[in-house]
């Protein structure tokens, strides 16, 4: 049986994932996850109530979280692009990066949407004033970790990159990189011209009238 993703393609997590699956030109079908398809959102809960996606289902066995999701591909679906190293320091530093962009990227840019969402009395200013401010500071960080760096964990495309992509995509509209951060900026611009993720960017073109701060017109 193919392998199924249940996923949106606006979804920067679920972007990560199909970033992977894209990659290496894994098959899977693709469950794409809409209130205008029951049925599948019906698979979709049935199987994981949680309701957080993506998803990835192979043989009936759902898989969950977008970074066990890629760990579980490169473990038995493995292609040209090995997407954690063999060499265990090496992954070591992969999964380091990757909780960066997902924890002090993601997490904070997610605060800022999610508030966007609220009614206005519902709002968190000082929320959002934190969030800006993590994502200032994992900014910095980032940008002096991009200075000898092709590729987040060095010299190789990796899981680390399945991340960044996605996460700084979105953090830039929401909270604009500062131009002082060339080197952040230009491992951005490296992550959209990558063939993997400029395909993700396409899909998701149609959705980022959803984007609830606004979407730029750029990118």
């Amino acid at each position: 049986m193919p392998l199924k993703l249940y996923a949106h393609p606006f979804s920067s997590y679920c972007q990560k994932v199909l970033i992977a699956l894209y990659e290496n030109g894994t098959p899977f079908d693709y469950c794409k996850l809409s209130q205008d398809d029951p049925q599948v959102m019906a698979e979709f809960a049935a199987l994981w109530p949680i309701k957080r996606f993506p998803m990835l289902v192979d043989d009936g066995r759902p898989i969950h979280e977008s970074t066990i999701i890629i760990e579980y591909l490169a473990l038995h679906y493995p292609g040209l692009v090995a997407l954690l190293p063999a060499d265990p320091r090496a992954a070591l530093e992969v999964r380091f990066i990757d909780r960066v962009f997902d924890n002090y990227i993601s997490t904070p840019l997610q605060k800022i949407v999610f508030n966007a969402m609220r009614p206005e009395p519902e709002r968190d200013p000082r929320g959002v004033a934190e969030a800006r401010a993590m994502l200032d500071t994992a900014y910095a960080w980032l940008d002096n970790a991009m200075a000898q760096r092709e590729w987040a964990a060095g010299e190789h495309f990796s899981l680390a990159d399945c991340s960044a992509a996605p996460s700084l995509f979105y953090a830039d509209w929401a909270h604009r990189i500062g131009a002082d951060f060339e080197n952040l900026i230009a491992y951005r611009q490296r992550l959209l011209k990558r063939p993997s993720f400029a395909r993700a960017v396409e899909e998701a073109r149609p959705y980022r009238h959803f984007f609830p701060p606004g979407a730029p017109d750029r990118d």
